[in-house]
């Protein structure tokens, strides 16, 4: 049995005290001194692990007023703040060991949009990709694309002043900020923007800070114009931070946007944004350009930059590789043909927009002719692919490379800390020779990608933060790649802000340093916005790279064993995929659904990682835990869990972990989405099993794990436990809204239909043309037992087309064992389960089923238990269909069908849905594939009274909309078990699986061709 494990370093009391005069101030949002919310936003996307003393979640501007002027007082000088949005920031922007202010949960809001004027105001917290989800109707997009663009916050793009792909064509996004309604460190609000000069010299007599500060601004610049004119230099990427450059404008007023964009809340609170949209290009297209070096698509990248084109984006061979083992190469590889020479080593993604498609192509005929004349042997050849949703493939690919490199093999994974420098373009060919040099060195693994026609690369050397001496590692390389940018004209810090990497500050601006200070020191004269970032005023310091605590320093208490164990948990880098806003998108959601980080696959995996880390400090091995609790019977360690259970110490940091994944719906969605592959039900799952080692289980648990066992006694009389099952009785033990098992008998049906149970021995004597023609159905608990009809019409099917179907006998798969946490029994059912499924197989008769959650368990829960080999290849009755597409009969019947898949599908098996398409279309039907998030059933998630109302919630936000929008009577499917469950239950309608509209056209139709 674990121990309890101490809470975390108690807050502070002054911080203690800040957060209750909050409260009585009528502070409207959220406030949590909690272990569990400041594990989690101790990190971010960088190397640094900083934990916060509290967490605040204002609701709107009022509420940051209100922290503002309790921070101005004078008992409160010591408290500081820091501003955070997405929480993807690369180089620790808005980590600090004082008060986060989480300006993503409440503050979420598009307030305004002005099409005429093609502006939008909004509040900080808003995701650009929800922005623009909500400026598609009106043909409009805010510009500055970003990799992260579905959980980057607007409020975080205008504090890294962030850019990405198209930065030549749009700008950054300073470019399209209008004005900003900033909280200054007094309390009082702040409205920046443009000012003419008759404006600056008004603002400049207003009382308060913000009188101040364009004072002091107007004066900074008058003193040091030709040193910002000599030290500033002339890049796309410019320079993130405080930017005099581009201060003062042509009539002697200030833009004091500038400032603030790329501030990193080290000067205020940003409360709202007005800014400029644009038209979204009505046409485009993009090259993939493949080469055989990546040098020689650098140097070539110059080239094509000749012909026009909106952006080009490179791609090393690292980041290519490590695609094709992703989900998302199904999507793409086709713009990748195999080369002779092997996977190309370089490629350049040149993108050609315009207001018609004769413009588009004109740009590409001009790009064939010009490649054509200057050709060049390094170049292999390119494919082009044409309109939105070809091009946006591609784009998404890219988007996902910085996660890709993260999935890199071993413990050394590339990390960031050098991904940002800039050159001029025209010497980045040079510079990243020198780069990679400098890397080899090193001896370091590495991969490549980022906007050549910006000069911006982004470059993650792989290294291991659990080992000793990193953190001196990490300043070797950061200091020479200081001096090979400085020596090319560049930046270290061309696109993903300063954050910790600040301390290089002084040495890039010179005698400008202190007028930097000075602009600090105007808006925040006690240092209390997010101190040791972009500037520290006179008599306060800098952070260090290697003086801030990361990561892997609180790794390295965890042994190896332990780590291997956790299914890529202690690999999560942060980079906030699973935070992705969109609600027709499966990933994450019960993140999406409260807005809470712990109830993120991110904000689990630090959990995790850091309850692994108490127990090594306190001796405790969980892996030698696991295995006693599975050696010993149950019942000897009962009388001492009840005791702990009732002497429960509620500050037991466990019970902040237990309750973070007790909201995890073991959807899968984590495993397929996230570019790491964290699998959260699989270490939720040992995390269950250890953590009811010492704490009692809610008795639904033992019920549900055990349910697959005991449906086939139930169903033998199936309206009196209909009948047991009914809601009064079922809410006893925590369980609502359970189906009902279905009445019709499956032997007397099978008898009818002359369908026979599989044995090997039978299957093993059947002639050899028979066995060609035969096929195993493998039930599952759910369907064969609570959906007997769909069994039914599955095996007619089979039949119908020209297949002798047989059932495999009923034997419990463990799928709910394995999500409660039973290991033990889970490795027992699965063990022999997996037995007489392999006998079956060994006839060399192919085994199918239908759900794709049950189905799926075989490939990932039982490959991850078993020994090698030993788990079962059982397929999804589509994906076996799809290789006897020749086989299926032509109907006559123009009938449209709209599909649902289930979570764990598109996340283990996206083939698996595609094969739905493509088998409907053989039979001369179509079938659209619906974007649909988590119907929030998720097997018995949604049966738990305790999260019915978050289920229900889930369901609102994304299948509601598609059952009410439908596809005709009976014409939405859903081959999702829960699913069905779900819809039946809240909406009142009864989905078809396809296997049931396939055999229902197939019966009513007329056969066009039978192939």
């Amino acid at each position: 049995m674990i121990p309890a494990l101490s809470p975390s370093a108690p807050v502070l009391s002054r911080v203690a005290q800040f957060c209750a005069e909050l409260r009585l101030r009528d502070f409207a949002g959220d406030i949590s001194t909690g272990g569990g919310d400041r594990t989690v936003m101790a990190t971010d996307n960088s190397i640094y692990q900083v934990t916060p003393q509290a967490v605040l979640y204002p609701r709107n501007r009022d509420d940051l007023v209100r922290i503002a002027k309790l921070l101005a007082q004078d008992r409160f000088a010591g408290i500081h703040v820091a501003p955070r949005g997405g929480g993807t920031g690369t180089n620790g922007q808005s980590l600090t060991d004082g008060i986060v202010v989480d300006l993503s949960r409440h503050m979420n809001r598009v307030l305004e949009i002005d099409v005429a004027a093609r502006r939008v105001r909004v509040e900080p917290g808003v995701v650009k990709d929800q922005l623009n989800a909500a400026l598609a109707p009106h043909g409009l997009f805010f510009a500055p694309e970003l990799s992260t663009s579905n959980r980057a916050t607007i409020g975080g793009m205008i504090s890294t002043d962030a850019s990405g792909q198209g930065s030549c064509l749009y700008g950054k996004t300073r470019d399209h900020v209008l004005g900003l309604t900033m909280v200054l460190a007094d309390g009082s609000v702040f409205r920046s923007g443009p000012l003419s000069r008759d404006e600056l010299d008004r603002a400049c007599q207003q009382p308060g800070l913000g009188g101040k500060v364009c004072n002091a601004l107007d004066r900074i610049e008058t003193k040091n114009a030709d040193l910002i004119a000599r030290t500033f230099p002339r890049l796309n990427r410019c320079l993130t931070g405080y930017d005099l450059a581009h201060l003062r404008l042509p009539d002697g007023g200030l833009d004091l946007n500038v400032v603030l964009c790329g501030s990193e809340g080290t000067l205020g609170f940003i409360a709202q944004a007005e800014l400029n949209v644009v038209p979204i290009p009505a046409y485009s297209a993009v090259a993939t350009m493949r080469y055989d070096s990546f040098d020689a698509a650098l140097r070539d990248a110059q080239v094509l930059m000749g012909f026009g084109p909106a952006s080009i984006e490179t791609v090393d061979e690292h980041v290519l590789a490590l695609a094709q083992e992703d989900a998302v190469w199904a999507s793409v590889e086709v713009f990748f043909p195999e080369d002779p020479q092997g996977l190309a080593k370089g490629v350049n993604l040149v993108e050609f927009t315009g207001e018609s498609q004769e413009q588009v192509e004109r740009a590409l005929d001009a790009l064939e002719e010009g490649t054509r004349r200057a050709p060049n042997p390094a170049r292999r050849g390119y494919t082009l692919a044409r309109g939105r949703e070809e091009t946006n493939r591609l784009w998404d690919m890219r988007k996902r490379a910085v996660g890709l490199l993260g999935n890199m093999k071993g413990d050394r994974r590339p990390v960031a800390f050098v991904e940002d420098t800039a050159v001029p373009p025209e010497h980045l060919a040079d510079y990243i020779a020198e780069f990679r040099a400098l890397l080899d060195r090193h001896r370091l693994a590495y991969g490549m990608f980022g906007h050549v026609d910006a000069g911006v690369l982004h470059v993650r050397p792989a290294l291991d933060m659990r080992e000793a001496g990193t953190e001196a590692l990490v300043r070797e390389i950061t200091e020479e790649v200081v001096a090979l940018t400085k020596r090319y004209g560049g930046l270290l810090w061309g696109e993903h802000g300063k954050g910790v990497r600040s301390e290089f500050s002084p040495a890039f601006f010179g005698p400008l340093y202190p007028a930097i200070q000075a602009v600090k020191a105007a808006f925040d004269p006690r240092n209390q916005f997010n101190p040791g970032k972009i500037a520290a005023p006179e008599g306060s310091s800098l952070l260090a790279i290697d003086a801030v605590p990361t990561k892997g320093q609180n790794d390295r208490a965890i042994p190896q064993a332990w780590r291997e164990a956790t299914d890529n948990a202690l690999h999560c880098n942060g980079n906030g995929a699973c935070f992705n806003w969109d609600p027709d998108d499966a990933m994450c959601p019960s993140w999406k659904a409260t807005r809470d980080r712990r109830h993120s696959p991110k904000g689990r995996a630090q959990l995790m990682r850091d309850w692994l880390r108490r127990l090594a400090q306190q001796g405790v091995d969980p892996l030698a835990e696991a295995r006693g609790l599975r050696a010993r019977p149950a019942w000897r360690a009962l009388p001492a869990r009840i005791w702990a259970t009732l002497r429960r110490r509620e500050d037991d940091f466990s019970h902040e972990v237990m309750e973070a994944m007790s909201g995890c719906l073991a959807c899968k969605s984590c495993t397929g989405a996230c570019p790491i592959k964290v699998d959260v039900p699989s270490f939720r799952a040992k995390f269950l099993e250890i953590y009811h080692g010492r704490y009692l289980r809610p008795l639904r648990h033992h019920l549900v794990a055990r349910l697959e066992s005991m449906l086939p006694l139930l169903s033998r009389l199936p309206r009196l436990s209909n009948m047991a099952s009914a809601e009064p009785f079922t809410r006893l033990v925590g369980l609502v809204h359970t189906p009902k098992l279905s009445t019709v008998n499956l032997r007397r049906e099978l008898m009818r239909r002359g369908v026979s149970f599989a044995d090997p021995e039978t299957l093993a004597a059947l002639p050899e043309a028979d066995r060609k023609r035969s096929v195993v159905l493998v039930p599952d608990a759910f369907i064969q037992h609570y959906e007997t009809p769909l069994l039914l019409d599955a095996l007619e099917l089979l039949a119908m087309l020209g297949y002798r179907p047989w059932l495999a006998r009923y034997s419990p798969n463990g799928k709910p064992l394995h999500v409660h946490g039973f290991l033990g029994a889970f490795r027992k059912v699965a063990t022999r389960h997996a037995a007489e499924l392999r006998a079956l197989a060994e006839s060399g008769v192919d085994l199918v089923g239908l759900d794709p959650s049950m189905v799926l368990t075989y490939r990932s829960e039982y490959a991850a238990i078993l020994p090698k080999g030993a788990a079962p290849k059982v397929r999804l009755l589509q994906e076996w269909l799809a290789e006897r597409l020749s086989d299926l009969p032509r109907v006559s019947a123009e009938e449209g069908f709209a599909l649902l898949p289930h979570c764990t599908e598109r996340a283990l098996a996206p083939g698996a849905v595609a094969n739905w398409q493509a088998i409907f279309a053989a039979c001369g039907l179509g079938l659209e594939i619906r974007r649909a998030g988590c119907c929030g059933m998720a097997g018995t998630y949604g049966h738990e009274a305790e999260h019915r109302a978050l289920s229900e919630k889930i369901y609102a936000m994304s299948w509601a909309e598609q059952v009410s929008a439908g596809g005709g009577p009976g014409n939405l499917l859903a081959d999702g078990f829960s699913c069905r469950c779900q819809v039946r239950e809240i909406d009142a309608v009864t989905l078809r699986h396809p296997v049931q509209a396939l055999r229902d056209v197939l019966r009513a139709g007329e056969t066009v061709t039978a192939r």
